[in-house]
């Protein structure tokens, strides 16, 4: 019986876990907890199963391993991009790109809902954090859009899923934990999430377009008098054609002469960017317009976030700055932005510093758990266990796949993504390498899936989110006066389940064409090994350096320079009596060197007479 136990204890310690977890336990004592009585328990168990591994002195490790957290350079981008996204938020960006962008799109129909679907996406850039982007959207949006006579499932579907973006859109903080959990490079994690995250921006603008083709009364058009900007769509596209010149110009002429071709291609961007901002600013400025009202202020509001993303993810792409150094540039930036727009105050950079604090010593908390419970689970050969199990799987790497991704699913419905990733990724990461799986791509998959599972009935988190802001009860609209009734927790679920379907394609997308992901190897350079030929000099037809030969001989090798070696034996006969046969080169006690041909002859070592007394003297 005991036997049994000890052979199974990965099962019943892996369960017993995630049960505390499921009851609402805190994750970080939860995990630490379990592991320090397992250890105990697998100490005592080790001296009847070879298979535990356990023993006290193991304990004094664990300073070690949290030092290597505290050390993590990876984990320090969390807070500068944590920072970056609160002081956004604080500063209002989301309700002006919100207000412009609907402005934009508002005569069309579903206008609002794709500027909704646009700035999730811009605030992913940005924030990089769910709960931000969510509630924010939906203090903004959702009273504007059920002002106009927005479908109210489809309003709550939109804003609960275009949040979620921040889960894939880079700089995303799922990606970089899951980056540190896999072993691989943020930046490559970046590039690699890039035309998913674009996909699927592009595919939830689909549906809302289908919706707008099928079912028009859903998703209205803006009326004329709610469109305070006006007109002037053709301003703003003369503008774009003006920068894009202006980047040409930069690229091949102005800046020609610098060398590196990335900052030449940042010069250029600058240089473009900056004369259309400068040009809508004095139109701000100036009595008579140059360009209209609109295109001024789409430039002046887009022009600073699309700046920052430029600053944080661009760098990161073209390999100049790393993702640590990207994440403190875009939390400097946006404290520069919050303060050129005179919403920046102490009581904000308090309130953000203080976010910040709590979210990475969360982070931090959780990761120490886990590695207590990393230790234990691993010296009961519970990854032996995990990996024994998951390559039994048939189907091989696609079998994998969709049984880690239906896994993951249903966890993330319960659990938080940083959970899952201290947990569950560090057990897979293994046998996905052994199946030969890509762990950019396997990362990629499991952030679409997490995504996924924030908006799944009855425990997504953004479903959560949503409902925190949502007015449940009858309200009054400010702008018209008028009595609107509440948002149900039902027409939330309904309205979020065709983006449900969405990210599900999606997942299977990726899976088919790993190429979407693996795009980041590019600008990799790889070597076949099959090429690699390596010479040494001297070798057999080699024209290499040699050495001349031990005591002189009868080639002359080159010398360079220096004078022919001699270790005791006869000098180099001297030039012209090249002909007389070779002195033999002194023994030094070892057995002659055969290298094939015919070896000089060696006197008989004569025997000492052990009869006789050993002679002394001359």
């Amino acid at each position: 019986m005991i036997d049994l136990i000890a052979h199974n204890l990965p099962l019943v310690m892996f369960s017993s876990v995630m049960l505390m977890l499921l009851l609402g336990y805190p994750v970080a004592f939860t995990l630490a907890a379990g592991g320090l009585i397992y250890f105990a328990l697998g100490v005592e168990l080790s001296w009847i199963s070879p298979e535990i591994r356990l023993f006290w002195p193991l304990l004094q490790s664990h300073p070690e391993r949290i030092y290597g957290i505290m050390y993590n350079d990876t984990l320090l981008s969390i807070p500068f991009f944590t920072f970056m996204g609160i002081i956004l938020e604080r500063s209002r960006m989301a309700e002006d790109l919100l207000d412009t962008i609907g402005q934009l799109f508002g005569p069309i129909r579903g206008g609002l809902a794709y500027a909704v679907i646009l700035v999730g996406a811009l605030l992913g850039a940005t924030t990089g954090v769910v709960a931000a982007s969510v509630m924010a959207m939906g203090l903004i949006s959702l009273p504007i859009m059920m002002r106009y006579g927005y479908n109210r499932p489809l309003v709550a579907g939109t804003i609960a899923a275009s949040g979620t973006l921040a889960q894939i859109v880079p700089p995303s903080l799922v990606l970089i934990v899951m980056a540190d959990q896999l072993g691989r490079s943020v930046g490559d994690m970046y590039v690699g999430a890039l035309y998913p995250a674009l996909l699927i921006v592009a595919t939830y603008c689909a549906y809302i377009f289908a919706i707008s083709i099928f079912k028009p009364a859903l998703v209205p058009a803006l009326p004329k008098e709610a469109r305070t900007l006006g007109n002037g769509v053709t301003s703003l596209l003369v503008m774009i054609a003006l920068s894009v010149a202006l980047y040409f110009l930069g690229m091949h002429v102005l800046f020609s002469g610098i060398t590196s071709p990335e900052w030449r291609l940042v010069t250029a961007l600058a240089f473009a960017v900056f004369a259309v901002y400068l040009v809508a600013i004095f139109n701000s400025a100036a009595s008579k317009k140059v360009i209209s009202r609109l295109a001024e202020q789409v430039i002046i509001v887009l022009v600073p976030p699309l700046a920052l993303i430029f600053l944080v993810l661009g760098t990161i792409f073209l390999g100049i700055a790393t993702p640590t150094e990207g994440g403190a540039m875009g939390a400097t930036g946006a404290l520069i932005l919050a303060l050129a727009k005179g919403r920046l105050s102490l009581a904000i950079v308090k309130n953000a510093l203080d976010a910040t604090t709590k979210l990475s010593a969360f982070v931090m908390m959780i990761l120490i758990g886990a590695r207590v419970f990393g230790l234990t689970f691993y010296g009961i050969n519970g990854n032996v266990w995990i990996e024994e199990l998951l390559l039994a799987l048939p189907g091989g790497e696609y079998g994998f796949l969709i049984v880690v991704t239906i896994i993951i699913f249903i966890l993330g419905c319960f659990l938080d993504f940083f959970e899952i990733a201290f947990i569950m990724v560090p057990l897979l990461a293994p046998v996905a390498d052994k199946l030969g799986i890509d762990l950019v791509w396997f990362g990629i998959i499991l952030g679409i899936n997490l995504q996924t599972s924030f908006l799944t009935p009855p425990f997504g988190f953004s479903l959560f989110f949503l409902r925190s802001i949502a007015p449940n009860s009858t309200w009054v609209d400010k702008v018209t006066g008028k009595k609107m009734p509440g948002v149900k927790t039902t027409e939330i679920y309904k309205g979020v389940f065709p983006y449900i379907v969405i990210q599900f394609v999606m997942i299977l997308v990726v899976i088919a064409f790993p190429g979407l992901v693996l795009t980041y190897k590019s600008g990799h350079t790889s070597v076949d090994p099959s090429t690699i030929k390596i010479e040494i000099p001297g070798g057999p037809g080699s024209n290499g350096l040699s050495l001349p030969p031990l005591g002189g001989g009868a080639q002359q090798q080159p010398s360079m320079g220096l004078p022919p070696l001699n270790l005791g034996g006869p000098a180099p006969a001297p030039s012209g009596q090249e002909n007389q046969a070779p002195a033999a080169p002194p023994a030094l006690g070892l057995p002659p060197l055969n290298l094939g041909g015919p070896q000089p002859q060696q006197p008989a070592p004569t025997q000492p007479d052990l009869s006789q007394p050993p002679k002394i003297g001359p």
